[in-house]
């Protein structure tokens, strides 16, 4: 053995990962070009992401930090109520998804990754996990007297993004929590609801977000009893619509008002054909037709649908001062998707160009839908599919055939609360989780089941559960960053503290910044050492923008015990001496 002298010994020891100068960091000036909203730019910048490839990103060891600590608060209130951790494989057989009859839906609408093994068998890269875990509960539980089961696993997911952008938040790559729920029936299923339900309020209180639960469209998923969990965001890229007064939030794709008002038809009148050369909107026609306003005119759009085996031109009919929800009709038509046709396409279905179709002489060959806006109304004013013509005073069922009704227009701020009649408003929101009632539809499809009390083979009613796991603390920077950088809530900060001194030839500095961060760690306090080798200012810079909630900085006072702590959010600094960092620290994390 060789003795080392005194003197070359370290004076503090400390361990390797808490040290920065060990922790693998690399902050940027400027914003990557690509970058558009602030989660985006500060997580680059800060190094806590790094682009490999558009839409694919590698966390850096401060990333995973983060997510590896809103994964953990994941796991501790699904665990709390009752749900067991699993581990499901990413690739996936096309049988499963066939079974379920969502194989075609998701080729078609080009969101999965699909490849072949070596037998030529198709596969894909999961998107999610409804099928195999379906197929895994079914294959261990045969008795009612098994259940409740709630299953989660925490797992990266997989979508082909026609244009992945904002970073995290829209991702071709991706780490998601997705839990199952599987009860005897509807009434467990609501039980097992509620609990996940109340789970993840409580994940996001932890998390410090401020969100918002907001009824939704259960989309490709399916299902009924859908809920979106949304972190209030003007970067956000889907709109809700509230009312304070009623407590009602919806997301637009599911939200419903009070139907604005719009003049009486009157007694009906016979139908008459009128030019309108070159008069295509729907503002040019109240030019055009002083005395009749948007609210007795029904423009027809024409679609086409796409169904597992056909696609079809659907003619959608909507009140001239109303827009048509896309998500709506095609749950209405049960379409895989729904597009506009093009002039091309518009011209040849109707005979007419842009501008001129209407229900009136509308081809058998397409399905005719309207709006329940439109029901009972008379004297339309609609297109007639002839060039430079429009109709007056058109009544469905005798100038036209009768359409089939359906709930098919966007809700809109400024309409009346369904609930309420107050005045709806609009905000902009990041969805961080989603919650379904599946009922039994993929039990039923994939011939799932249990033995029930009746001694009959029955079908799981099923729940669905899914949190953005890298999506969450990226909606977290949406909500909490300055002009500086990042302000990390506290919860899933990578570290809850910072300890740096600012000048590496002062023994003094590392020396009481080593006894700090000792007495920190001690206290239980979540703290890394900054023992970089930098200038003060290029510290001070990247502890703004990393945002660490609180930082400690030894510098030219320490001979005399006196340091500057500083809390990241609203920058407050104060100097204190040494003895009270531990006290303050403790007390700017609310212990």
């Amino acid at each position: 053995m060789i003795a080392v002298p005194l003197l070359d010994r370290p004076r503090y020891a400390l361990s390797p990962i808490m040290r920065l100068s060990q922790i693998l960091i690399q902050t940027l000036r400027e914003d990557p070009a690509d970058a558009e909203i602030p989660s985006h730019k500060l997580l680059a910048r800060a190094g806590f992401i790094v682009k490999t490839a558009a839409g694919i990103y590698t966390y850096s060891p401060l990333m995973w930090r983060v997510m590896k600590k809103f994964a953990q608060i994941v796991r501790e209130e699904l665990d709390r109520e009752g749900a067991n951790e699993v581990m499901l494989p990413i690739m996936q057989p096309k049988e499963l998804w066939q079974a379920s009859g969502r194989w075609d839906r998701y080729v078609n609408e080009g969101i999965m990754f699909t490849l072949k093994d070596r037998k030529g068998s198709d596969m894909c890269l999961g998107p999610t996990h409804e099928e195999v875990m379906t197929d895994f509960v079914s294959s261990q539980v045969n008795s009612y007297k098994q259940m409740p089961v709630n299953c989660y696993q925490i797992q990266d997911k997989f979508r082909d993004e026609i244009r992945p952008r904002f970073g995290l938040m829209r991702a071709r790559e991706f780490s998601m929590m997705d839990a199952y729920s599987f009860d005897a029936d509807t009434k467990a299923l609501d039980v097992a609801y509620q609990k996940m339900r109340s789970a993840y309020c409580r994940i996001f209180e932890r998390c410090g977000v401020e969100y918002t639960v907001v009824q939704a469209d259960s989309g490709a998923i399916g299902g009924a009893g859908s809920e979106e969990f949304m972190v209030i965001a003007d970067s956000g890229e889907d709109a809700i619509l509230f009312c304070r007064e009623s407590g009602y939030a919806a997301n637009v794709e599911k939200a419903t008002s009070r139907l604005p008002e719009a003049p009486d038809g009157g007694e009906v009148a016979a139908m008459e054909k009128h030019e309108t050369p070159d008069v295509k909107t729907v503002a040019q026609l109240e030019a055009f037709f002083p005395t009749w306003q948007a609210g007795r005119m029904a423009k027809t759009i024409l679609y086409k649908a796409t169904w597992t085996d056909e696609e079809k031109f659907v003619a959608v009919m909507m009140r001239g001062d109303l827009d048509v929800n896309e998500v709506k009709l095609i749950n209405a038509i049960d379409a895989l998707s729904v597009e506009l046709a093009s002039e091309e396409e518009l011209k040849k279905a109707t005979g007419a160009e842009v501008g001129f179709a209407g229900p009136v002489g509308l081809s058998e060959d397409i399905l005719l839908l309207a709006d329940k806006s439109l029901k009972d109304r008379s004297n339309l004013l609609c297109g007639c599919n002839e060039t430079n013509y429009h109709s007056l005073n058109v009544n469905l069922g005798r100038d036209t055939r009768m359409p089939e009704f359906h709930e098919l227009r966007t809700a809109r701020a400024g309409e009346g609360d369904p609930k309420s009649g107050a005045p709806l408003e609009e905000a902009r929101g990041i969805e961080v989780g989603h919650i379904f009632k599946l009922g039994t539809k993929y039990s039923e499809a994939m011939g799932a089941t249990f033995m029930g009390q009746n001694g009959k083979p029955t079908p799981f009613v099923m729940g669905c559960y899914g949190i953005g796991v890298s999506r969450t603390p990226a909606s977290a920077v949406e909500q909490h960053h300055d002009e500086k950088g990042i302000v990390w809530p506290i919860e899933i900060a990578p570290f809850e503290c910072v300890v740096a001194f600012l000048d590496k030839k002062r023994d003094e500095q590392k020396e009481l910044a080593a006894k700090i961060y000792e007495d920190l760690q001690q206290a239980g306090v979540d703290v890394c050492f900054d023992d970089r080798p930098m200038s003060p200012g290029a510290k001070f810079k990247d502890h703004e923008l990393m945002g660490m909630p609180v930082q400690v900085f030894i510098g030219r006072n320490a001979g005399e015990g006196r340091v500057e702590l500083l809390v990241r959010q609203g920058m407050d600094k104060v100097e204190c001496s040494a003895d009270e960092v531990r006290a303050k620290v403790l007390s700017a994390l609310g212990r």
